[in-house]
Order: structure tokens, then C-alpha cells, then sequence
């Protein structure tokens, strides 16, 4: 039976701040900082740290929304109308964004803490027991490789945009910042590059990571996570291999119903639906879910919702459903339409699911003239029939895309769909600087290496 993959939220272990002491108990020396040596000596140490890399990547200015809601925002073509009072969420929905821009600034920040989270887990691999080296290294790996991934399509021009070998990427930093001096001010890698080690990384963390691994990431998390990466270059045939792969495994399976992929504490007891591949939890006790503080609302109905109910749906996005389409029905208007995917407080916050597997399949398929595992059609109809509409007998990659932007609508892929597919919003061409999030200012302040994006001063 598959295990459903999740985060739980756990603050660090204080076995990471020790401090020394003298015989008497109440001698004790006053400790800002601690020596690495002592910080990570044992096995228990690393896998502590480890824990904390997780802690991160659930952050809500990270995996915990902040990621995905900049993509709907940005890549937003008045499907989308927004009503909240956050500035930096206002400058993303009108494309009108500044150096300072709050998201900008904390999701680069929390990413890159993170990120040097993983690299003390990676140069402590030594420390850990024989029997848990392999999963640690894979895990921290994905962890990073994720990280730089959203990094640089966020941040940098994207994938076939010019020289991907000259377009500036984001800076790779792959040892402990334990100290900050001027060998740390480094300066931003190519796209190329940085595409270079997030394929690398997720590829160990597959061959590394084990097919189940209770509530942290599996090999087909990290397969999920690679299919994205070569959809995004276009590598259609890689891209299909790993959509493959993952549908094949059985480890996974299409829900009954769409509505039933949601509400995940409301409905399912905070478990992960079959078809989820990966996700952050968020319990009572514990973690965040920024797509639900943004696209959710308080429904008097619905007992455990919540949310601001910035983000709305507008009649454009609802227009392309076709009649009897469960997804078109998918919405609620307390006072203006919002989509369900969001209204759960404690709903689990989604990165990957069977669903997304099943259309990069029928996708990459289609462009290459293949059957590998089903034709497209059957694919495309595995996703419409469950939505409750009949099955077609052709498609196109004009329906195809379309099927998949109705099904993953408002999950984080719009901006990055937009851009692989060189199309615009609305006016703004695909490779607009508009659509490309500044370097923050306090970077560029402290760090005279660092190139700021074009269009911006």
C-alpha cells in the first residue's frame, strides 16, 4: 500500500544550541554561536538539521504558497481579480513591481536559508550511521534542487529566453555560510548552470531516495520534481519518462472525484488524498498555508475555513469550462466567486499529484508523435472523464494545454506555463521583465557581485 508523502513543521532540536559549561552547573560561559564541530557530531545532529530543511521548505513565503501564489499573480491575465491590501501582492497582480517588494525579499531570503541548511546536512554525510546516509543525502539534495529550481524561474530569464548559458540565473551556494565575509558576496550563476545542478541533485536524490519514506520525500518526489524541470527545457522526452515512470509505479492513483483532492483536513483527517504525490502538511499545532490566507475566505457554511479572500475568480476563468465540467462548478461566492482549492485552514499545501503526471504525459506525447504508456487521448480522457464530462476522440496541444489549465488551475503553474510556452499575459510578452521578480535591493545593497534584472533600477 502507498504511503502518502508530507512535511510536519518541526522547530529545530535545542541539541543544536548547546553551550558549554563548567563543573558548577551555574558557571556557564555565554554562547552567541556555536562551533560546527560540536553542532553536528553526532548522527542525531544531522538528522535534527535535516529536520529544520524541511521546516524551511514548508515556509509560507516558500513551498508553503509563496512560490505558487506569485506564479497565479504574475502570470494572471484577468482570469484573476485581486481585492486585498498587501502591497507587494498588489505589484505582482499589476505587473508593476518594485525593488523592495516584500514577497521578492522573503522568498529569496527564507529560500537561501534553507538552501544553507541542506549544504551543512551534505558536508555532515560522514557523521551519519551507514544505514541512513543514502535517504539523508537524497532528501537534503531534493530539498535543495527544489529551491534553486523555483529560484531561478522566479528570478532569471526563462529556459531558451537568449544564451541560457550567459542570461544570469541566480547565485549557486553549495558549501555552510557559517560566517558572512566578502568571499561570500558571489556573484549570480548562469540559467544554464543552475538547471546544470538542479538536474544533478534531483537525479542522486532519485537514485538515493526510497520509495516510501513515511511522511518526507520519496524517489517519486523527487521524479515529479524532474519532470517539471525538464518540461520547462522543453526535454520532452525526459519530461515523459518521468511522468511515466511515476503512473506506471502504482504508488499513486486519480482520485474519483476532483472535488475530493481537497479539504484535506476538513474531509480526510489531514491525510494526503491517493493521487497526492507530495505536499506540506499544516496541523493545528503546526505550519502554514498561504494559499489558503490569499485564495480562502471564511465560509459561514463551511465550518474551518478561512482566508482574506484576496485572490478571486473571474467570470473569464469561468467561462472556459464546458457545461457539466465538476471543475467549473468548483467555486463559491460569499460576495465574489473564489475557488474551493483554498478554503481549508488546515488543508495540506499541494506541490505534486498524480493529475499534473497524467497531462505532461499526454503533453510530451503528443509533440514527440508517441504512445509511451497510453496515447494522449486516453490520457487527457483519464482527466475529463473524472471531471465529469465525455470523453473526446481527438485532442490537439491546443486542448491538451487547455486540460491543463483548467485542472491545475490556481496550483502554481500559471506563470511557468505561460513562459515554456512562449505566450503572454495579456499584453506582456512571455519574456517581459514584468514577469521577472527583482533581485531584492537589500541583496544587491550588501553584495556588489550581484546584477540586477533588466527593468529594473
Amino acid at each position: 500500500m502507498k504511503k502518502n508523502i508530507f512535511i510536519y513543521s518541526l522547530a529545530l532540536s535545542a541539541s543544536l544550541f548547546l553551550t558549554s559549561s563548567c563543573d558548577s552547573k551555574l558557571d556557564v560561559a555565554p554562547t552567541q554561536s556555536i562551533d560546527e564541530n560540536a553542532a553536528l557530531s553526532t548522527s542525531r545532529d544531522v538528522e535534527v538539521t535535516l529536520i529544520g530543511c524541511y521546516d524551511g521548505l514548508q515556509d509560507g513565503d516558500v513551498y508553503g504558497g509563496g512560490f505558487q501564489y506569485s506564479s497565479e499573480l504574475l502570470g494572471n491575465s484577468d482570469e484573476l481579480g485581486f481585492g486585498g491590501t498587501f502591497q507587494n501582492l498588489l505589484e505582482m497582480f499589476n505587473k508593476e513591481i518594485t525593488t523592495a517588494n516584500a514577497t521578492a525579499l522573503t522568498t529569496w531570503r527564507d529560500s537561501y536559508v534553507t538552501i544553507n541548511r541542506c549544504n551543512n546536512v551534505l558536508t555532515a554525510l560522514d557523521i551519519l550511521d551507514e544505514d541512513k546516509k543514502a535517504r539523508v543525502e537524497g532528501e537534503a539534495r531534493f530539498i535543495r534542487a527544489s529551491l534553486y529550481f523555483d529560484l531561478v524561474r522566479l528570478y532569471a530569464k526563462t529556459w531558451g529566453d537568449g544564451d541560457n548559458a550567459v542570461n544570469p540565473g541566480v547565485p549557486l551556494v553549495l558549501t555552510p555560510t557559517r560566517g558572512v565575509t566578502d568571499a561570500d558576496n558571489v556573484p549570480r550563476n548562469s540559467v544554464a548552470e543552475v538547471y546544470a545542478l538542479v538536474i544533478e541533485d534531483l537525479t542522486k536524490a532519485k537514485s538515493l531516495l526510497p520509495e516510501e519514506n513515511t511522511i518526507y520525500a520519496t524517489k517519486y518526489a523527487a521524479s515529479a520534481q524532474l519532470s517539471r524541470v525538464y518540461l520547462m527545457q522543453s526535454n520532452f522526452a525526459a519530461a515523459r519518462t518521468e511522468a511515466n515512470e511515476i503512473i506506471e509505479s502504482g504508488a499513486f492513483e486519480l482520485n474519483a472525484t476532483f472535488s475530493s483532492l481537497f479539504f484535506t483536513f476538513l474531509t480526510n483527517g489531514g491525510a494526503n488524498p491517493d493521487e497526492y504525490i507530495f505536499s506540506m502538511v499544516v496541523t493545528q499545532q503546526d505550519g502554514v498555508n498561504d494559499m489558503t490566507t490569499f485564495f480562502g475566505a471564511a465560509i459561514d457554511d463551511i465550518p474551518g475555513t478561512s482566508g482574506r479572500g484576496d485572490i478571486r475568480v473571474l467570470a473569464k476563468h469561468r467561462a472556459l469550462y464546458e457545461v457539466g465540467d465538476q471543475r467549473g462548478a468548483f467555486f463559491i461566492s460569499p460576495s465574489y466567486t473564489l475557488t474551493q482549492k483554498h478554503l481549508d485552514t488546515f488543508g495540506n499545501v499541494l506541490q505534486f499529484r498524480l493529475g499534473e503526471m497524467y497531462l505532461t504525459r499526454a503533453e510530451t506525447n503528443f509533440r514527440l508523435g508517441t504512445a509511451v504508456g497510453a496515447m494522449p487521448v486516453e490520457d487527457i480522457n483519464a482527466i475529463r472523464t473524472r471531471a465529469g464530462l465525455k470523453a473526446t476522440a481527438t485532442v490537439t496541444l491546443a486542448s491538451i494545454l487547455r486540460e491543463r489549465h483548467l485542472e491545475l488551475a490556481f496550483e502554481g503553474h500559471m506563470l511557468h506555463d505561460i513562459k515554456r510556452n512562449k505566450l503572454a499575459v495579456g499584453t506582456i510578452p512571455y519574456n517581459s521583465p514584468k514577469l521577472i521578480l527583482p533581485i531584492p535591493q537589500r541583496e544587491i545593497d550588501v553584495n556588489p557581485e550581484l546584477v540586477q534584472n533588466e527593468g529594473y533600477n
